[in-house]
């Protein structure tokens, strides 16, 4: 069953003024519950005003969204509930911090929603656990943090309101490799914990190659796909034209694909790579 769909999606920015333009068009899609979505597209593509129409953040000029097969604006005022059941992280969260200690910046949320004491505790240390930030960083002010700390304090803030949906755009931008890698494995944590639906925006193909269940591509405002990493992957030439990077073992395939060597599969990620070429020596190929 879907969690989160749309018909026809479309938001034009500035409607009737010669700034007007469609920033989506026409949109729909059926996000499934408890996937693992990773989202694509250039800058300019309509992604950032795609995701920021799940949580009421825009109303659209046209078309539907529903949460849970209910429009979430037939009734203006169920927003505040949408915005607790589909949790967004913008880019560079941690420039939001704002609390004096780690423990209240991770329960401003789930205060707001109206908890009692006790669930607000266990929500922050179950949450700060999860996303890797231990017991004794509690009590610090988050300003005193590395980078990577402060940016797992402001997800574990939104993780915490325990959404149906949670929403990441760009996580790990400006962190280096180790820091992304970091992030990226917590989030996947999360998702396998809570089966919650994860959706990540990203400019990386190749960490969206490594988590994602589905990829949903934007182009020029418009859905240019949404399928498995394995079928949107065979039209890696097409993401390229477009200006995107498909990951760097995907095209080594497909050189290999323009000299005849065709192993047959779409392969997106490393370790795939690595177990579909010991098939194939195994069976005499690749001579």
């Amino acid at each position: 069953m879907s969690i989160l769909k749309t018909e026809n999606l479309t938001y034009i920015y500035s409607p009737g003024t010669p700034f007007e333009k469609a920033a989506v068009k026409n949109v729909n899609i059926e996000i499934e519950k408890g996937e693992l979505v990773g989202v694509m597209g250039h800058t300019g593509s309509g992604k950032s005003t795609l995701i920021q129409h799940f949580n009421g953040l825009l109303k659209p000029s046209s078309g539907k969204i529903y949460l849970d097969g209910k429009d979430i604006w037939e009734e203006k005022s169920n927003i505040r509930d949408v915005r607790f059941k589909v949790g967004l992280v913008f880019q560079y969260p941690e420039y939001q911090i704002f609390e004096e200690t780690v423990f209240k910046d991770i329960a401003f949320g789930p205060k707001n929603m109206g908890l009692s004491e006790a669930e607000i505790k266990r929500r922050v240390y179950e949450t700060a656990e999860n996303i890797g930030l231990s017991q004794e960083l509690m009590e610090r002010s988050p300003f005193e943090l590395s980078g990577g700390q402060k940016r797992r304090v402001a997800i574990a803030g939104v993780m915490a309101m325990e959404p149906k949906v949670l929403i990441l755009d760009e996580p790990t931008a400006g962190l280096d490799p180790k820091g992304r890698d970091k992030i990226l494995n917590r989030i996947k944590s999360y998702h396998e914990k809570t089966g919650n639906t994860v959706l990540i925006v990203s400019h990386s193909m190749e960490d969206i190659a490594k988590f994602a269940d589905k990829i949903l591509v934007m182009n020029k405002s418009e859905l240019f796909c949404y399928d498995t990493a394995v079928n949107v992957f065979r039209r890696s030439k097409e993401i390229e034209q477009m200006g995107l990077d498909v990951p760097q073992i995907t095209k080594v395939f497909n050189g290999l694909k323009e000299r005849g060597i065709d192993l047959g599969k779409e392969v997106f990620t490393v370790n795939y790579a690595k177990d579909l070429i010991l098939k194939t020596l195994n069976k005499g190929g690749l001579g």
